[in-house]
């Protein structure tokens, strides 16, 4: 069954363009994946690009995986990420608790497929599904929620709460340990459930993962391992210190560049708007600085910068010094 997305309601032109009318918008995309003469010179060229990091990422995701029981599929991708010939396929999501909404799975099942479409296709080279974890994202009211189907049929919203809910940055969710509050949580969710035949292994499988005191970023991840580690899918963590350092040069970029590159984004924004709608907020610089009270947004004030909403100030000189010596406070 062939659906057409321009049929189905409150769809955005600008997407609806993108599948039906490319020639409309190529001038906001490097590539039209439509265009499959064009992979195999794109998969040579990226090859053939330097691979200054791809060992150290190699070295980072075993670390990451630790001592962890992974299967055939995804053993055998890990191994070959070493390889230039080896091309990911990345897809990622914040932390929604109990993965949050449905198209987090979608994604990932999309990867998936795609890989297992291209290595079909091409001899000559291998593709691996990866996952980003999105635990730097401190918006908790975005991933504390869930939707189910009740048993009448209605939409019901289950929502965990945390013990300080008048904090207004919680710093990033991947930290946030879970607390009692997700006993009432589930209590409620089985409540709801109407009752099938897995419902109680479902929600027993669940509850291992989302334990108190366990992070939302290892629940998080310990549910993507069950349900696709059979499947290859290689989960990465963006917030590993070591991560943070090979980043560093691009923390520094976007302090250095942040004018023209804020003004670029500025530029295309007004264009798209003329006839479609601004697809990001524009902010001078996009880079967030973790402190104990939390994640704050890095913003430019005259000659210097600080974050938002604090006091806290930094000459230009402090900024590049402070991402050279902790990384793992930038995202």
């Amino acid at each position: 069954m062939f659906i057409n997305y321009a049929d189905l309601p409150d769809q955005h032109q600008l997407f609806t363009d993108y599948l039906y009318n490319f020639d409309k918008v190529k001038g906001y995309y490097k590539y039209n994946f439509r265009d499959k003469e064009e992979y195999l010179k794109l998969f040579k060229k990226r090859a053939e690009m330097p691979e200054e990091h791809r060992s150290s990422l190699h070295s980072i995701l075993l670390s990451q995986y630790g001592d962890r029981q992974t299967s055939e599929k995804t053993t055998k991708n890990l191994t070959i990420l070493q390889d230039k010939t080896t091309l990911a396929v990345v897809t990622g999501q914040q932390l929604g608790i109990l993965g949050g909404p449905l198209y987090t799975f979608y994604k990932i099942i999309t990867a998936v497929k795609l890989c297992n479409n291209l290595n079909e296709r091409y001899d000559d080279f291998n593709f691996v599904p990866v996952f980003w974890l999105e635990g730097d994202d401190h918006d908790f009211e975005e991933v504390k929620s869930i939707n189910v189907i009740d048993e009448n049929n209605n939409l019901k919203k289950i929502s965990y709460e945390d013990e300080n809910q008048e904090e207004e940055n919680k710093g990033s969710v991947g930290f946030l340990k879970l607390n009692s509050d997700i006993n009432r949580f589930f209590d409620e969710l089985n409540a709801e459930l109407r009752d099938t035949e897995f419902k109680a292994d479902m929600l027993k499988k669940l509850k291992s993962f989302y334990t108190e005191g366990r992070t939302f970023k290892d629940a998080f991840r310990d549910l993507l391992f069950w349900l696709f580690d059979e499947h290859g899918l290689v989960i990465f963590d963006p917030q590993d210190t070591n991560v943070k350092k090979l980043l560093t040069p691009i923390f520094k970029k976007e302090i250095s560049g942040f004018r023209a590159h804020s003004e670029k984004l500025v530029n295309v924004s007004a264009k798209l708007e003329e006839e479609y709608h601004a697809q990001v907020k524009v902010r001078p610089i996009n880079l967030f600085y973790h402190t104990d009270e939390g994640r704050y947004l890095i913003e430019p004030v005259e000659n210097d910068f600080r974050l938002k909403r604090k006091r806290k100030k930094f000459t230009y000189d402090e900024l590049q010094a402070l991402i050279e010596k902790e990384p793992e406070r930038f995202s």
